[in-house]
């Protein structure tokens, strides 16, 4: 019997209304009982957590982990164990590999990689189409039976609405949500940035807000219409939030996420107007969706603190120095997000745009539900899935440092507040902030 014990703590648990200084018992990898500071008894190890939060372990649904096939951008190790420096214990990854995560052997590889890695748990998603080619349907049973949590063409949009409509009747059938990427490619029209003003002044092809826009109200269209299961990827705009609003007021089975980067950053980043290392054409603010408006980024923080948006979720995204190092126009989408997802969100509570709890409570317990997986929770019994964190820390962001094999990211440089201290996967220790050089 192994007994752990997080000493001092202030418990935050949005699933059990839990916000106090207690003390964590676990026992086999799992949550035994609450106690206070005075309670005796033997233990393996104490974690002193005093003067620091302990919240269940984020859980991120979206995420890119290259493996198989881009090994050089990203493992399923270095991603687990970046995710676990991120506070995140389980984390969904997207099927956009080489091979496609299409059949149940491509799922297999991606379970037997994860176990070998020490990090977090890695869930995938299968995909909506065979080989993302959006011409025909994978075989939802194989892939559900396989293991896999949802599909996804994510990186590329289920352009071909007969097709979506087919993926929600199957999301009804094997109970699993289709996550769709919300651009419509021909409104995007090839635009590298969000089209407005900062386009206009750097040269640059926009991508007007409309691409997001269209594609959602064509695919909560087809979910009022089937019945299916719909989560919104990433999404970032005024339009989208307005759409969602009216999707959950009819009660339909729509749900969506929304990134950090689009909460704390807005298109004047791509200008140079991110402070400290700020310049303009900085590819490592390419991503798709583009960085918004400030009425976008405001629009979705104030949907988010309501709870219309259901979860953050990080769309971690790495790439190489050589994928960036190069003209906006050829650099590729994405940010790396697993290790400043929490020092970014807390700027928020420290503007008190949100609370300490909205913010646990859309990386915990909502996502457990959105996608009906395990996590989210501390509650007596339930598996020690769980992230302690220093809400005052200031750090500076040194890429250098990532675990991560993507070091994209335009906060490098920048001074962050909160930081990861410890993440603990099924009772295991498995990062630890004072222990990293």
């Amino acid at each position: 019997m192994t007994r752990l014990r997080i000493h001092g703590g202030r418990v935050v648990d949005p699933s059990q209304a839990r916000d106090e200084v207690v003390d964590i018992v676990v026992v086999d990898g799992r949550i035994d009982a609450y106690v206070g500071a005075d309670f005796g008894g033997e233990y393996d190890r104490v974690v002193d957590a005093t003067g620091l939060v302990v919240s269940p372990g984020f859980i991120d649904l979206h995420c890119h982990l290259r493996e198989p096939g881009f090994e050089d951008k990203e493992t399923i190790s270095t991603g687990a164990l970046a995710a676990a420096a991120g506070g995140f214990t389980t984390i969904c990854c997207m099927p956009n590999t080489n091979p496609t995560l299409d059949t149940a052997n491509d799922v297999a590889y991606v379970f037997a990689k994860a176990r070998e890695a020490r990090g977090a748990r890695v869930l995938p998603l299968g995909t909506i189409t065979k080989g993302q080619r959006g011409t025909e349907l994978s075989d939802a049973s194989e892939l559900s039976q396989a293991g896999v949590v949802g599909f996804s063409d994510d990186g590329r949009p289920v352009w071909d609405g007969r097709l979506m409509r087919y993926a929600l009747m199957e999301s009804l059938r094997h109970k699993k949500p289709v996550v769709n990427h919300c651009e419509e490619p021909e409104v995007a029209d090839g635009g590298v940035m969000n089209q407005g003003r900062v386009s206009d002044l750097l040269g640059l092809k926009g991508q007007p807000a409309a691409a997001e826009d269209v594609m959602v109200a064509r695919d909560i269209e087809l979910a009022r219409e089937t019945g299916g299961r719909l989560h919104l990827a990433h999404i970032s705009t005024e339009g989208s939030v307005r759409l969602l609003r009216m999707a959950k007021q009819e009660g339909l089975a729509v749900s969506a996420e929304v990134t950090p980067h689009h909460l704390i950053m807005t298109e004047d980043w791509v200008l140079g107007g991110n402070g400290r290392n700020g310049r303009p054409y900085d590819t490592r603010t390419k991503v798709n969706p583009p960085l918004r408006r400030e009425q976008d980024r405001q629009a979705l923080i104030a949907a988010l603190a309501e709870g219309l948006i259901d979860v953050i979720a990080t769309d971690h995204a790495p790439h190489r120095s050589i994928d960036k190092d190069c003209t906006y126009d050829e650099a590729a989408f994405g940010i790396s997000g697993f290790e400043t997802a929490l020092g970014g969100l807390m700027q928020l509570v420290e503007s008190a745009q949100l609370t300490m709890t909205d913010v646990i409570r859309r990386l915990t317990i909502e996502p457990s539900r959105t996608f009906d997986i395990a996590g989210g929770s501390l509650a007596v019994g339930s598996t020690a899935d769980l992230v302690i964190f220093d809400p005052t820390a200031s750090w500076t962001v040194d890429v250098a440092q990532f675990n991560s094999r993507g070091k994209n990211t335009p906060l490098d440089g920048h001074t962050l507040q909160g930081r990861v201290v410890t993440t603990i996967v099924g009772g295991d220790v498995v990062y630890e902030w004072r222990n990293v050089p």
